[in-house]
């Protein structure tokens, strides 16, 4: 039940996702031809409207087709054939060719028709026949492209200010305390005595406050020290250990117990909620440039760990996993504006750019940036999963 409502709540922050984008592009005279949960092949499918609406068996993600997202170029048909096939349909290629050349858009559509029962099942031909349309992405003037891309991430965040906002409205900020929650098995903290229940008094030798604790251990940069807690009324000293160093941070592995404030009013909550989106984007962004330096790695996450804090908040309480979906959903929007391609940052990037130059770029400078993209999501993937799959504890 708990993996199933976060995979749930996951496939509504993706739809979510994928319908900005589809709006965004109805509203600009695009018209979709596919929206998409999941990636193919498809489980379930239906046509209306002229759009095809499906269900994907690969759970990972969905997508929405817009028409001609790259420019038709000659020889782009030629190219996807066998040479001996090539070879026998030389003198129609070579005019369709040449008609896509010259910008005869009528005359290389007609050619594509006479073409098409010659190719059956070549994809190509419905990608070219795209990008002939009169509304392809490619044609289309930059801030309607950047509008339509950037509405997928934005309405995540949108969505996320507006949970963030149920959740403060409902429960009030969440406020830590000094208390201890848990203790994590096999880390210095549980070794040396910290219990869970133990109130945290002082840290090396310093007085600490609720919000002071992990600067406080921070400050020790590796050194022994020991913590000093009420337990049952009495004052006990933990320790000493020392905290371990995790890609440039120190801990000693045991979770602050937190209490949730009286329920905000509303514009209280809209305000605590964009105080945290801004406080979670610069995390995000700092975490970005820690790992451009080789840190923080073992902080990224994947789809695997997702599900399952999700699924864990949810075993909590209600209010808990509406916050982590809330979470999740301003993660993936600010994950999906790196501006490299396939993220949404690179297509809007490269919108940007082909305004500011006053035309396309050529499909083949779009297939090397996204070799790029590719393959430092592959590293973040890998990275991801061996976090979520082999992480201690």
């Amino acid at each position: 039940m708990n993996f199933g409502a976060a995979i749930l709540g996951f496939a509504v922050l993706i739809f979510i996702h994928e319908a900005g984008h589809f709006l965004a592009a109805r509203a600009v005279g695009m018209k979709p031809r596919k929206f998409y949960l999941g990636f193919p092949p498809a489980l379930l499918k239906t046509t209306r409207g002229g759009v095809e609406y499906g269900i994907g068996a690969i759970p990972l993600g969905g997508y929405v087709k817009l028409p001609g997202m790259h420019r038709p170029a000659p020889g782009d048909l030629g190219a996807s054939l066998q040479p001996a096939r090539a070879a026998e349909l030389r003198e129609p290629l070579a005019v369709l060719d040449g008609a896509i050349g010259r910008g005869d858009d009528p005359g290389a559509l007609e050619q594509l028709r006479l073409l098409e029962p010659e190719l059956p099942g070549n994809r190509l031909i419905g990608e070219i026949r795209d990008g002939l349309a009169p509304d392809a992405y490619w044609r289309q003037r930059a801030w309607k492209r950047v509008l339509v891309i950037g509405a997928g991430p934005v309405t995540n965040v949108v969505f996320a200010l507006v949970v963030f906002a149920v959740v403060f409205s409902a429960t009030g900020a969440f406020k830590p305390t000094r208390g201890v929650q848990s203790v994590l098995p096999g880390d210095p903290a549980v070794k040396a005595g910290l219990r869970a229940g133990d109130e945290i008094v002082r840290i090396a030798g310093h007085g600490v406050s609720a919000t002071g604790i992990q600067t406080a251990i921070r400050a020790t940069r590796g050194r022994a020290f020991t913590i000093v807690v009420e337990r049952r009324g009495h004052l006990v000293t933990v320790g000493p250990l020392r905290a371990r160093d995790e890609d440039g941070d120190y801990m000693v592995g045991f979770e602050i117990k937190g209490v949730s404030g009286p329920g905000e009013s509303l514009p209280h909550a809209l305000s605590s909620s964009l105080n945290l989106i801004g406080t979670i984007a610069w995390s995000t962004v700092d975490a970005v440039g820690q790992l451009a330096h080789g840190k923080g790695t073992r902080n990224v996450s994947s789809v695997v760990g997702m599900v399952r804090d999700t699924a864990q908040a949810y075993q909590v309480s209600v209010w808990d996993f509406v916050e982590i979906v809330g979470l999740l959903s301003l993660v993936l929007g600010l994950a999906n504006l790196l501006p490299l391609l396939p993220f949404d940052g690179g297509h809007i990037v490269m919108s940007v750019l082909e305004g500011l130059r006053r035309r396309a770029f050529s499909q083949l400078v779009y297939m090397r940036y996204s070799a790029v993209g590719l393959t430092i999501f592959l590293v973040l993937l890998y990275l991801g999963l061996r976090n979520d799959l082999f992480r201690s504890g």
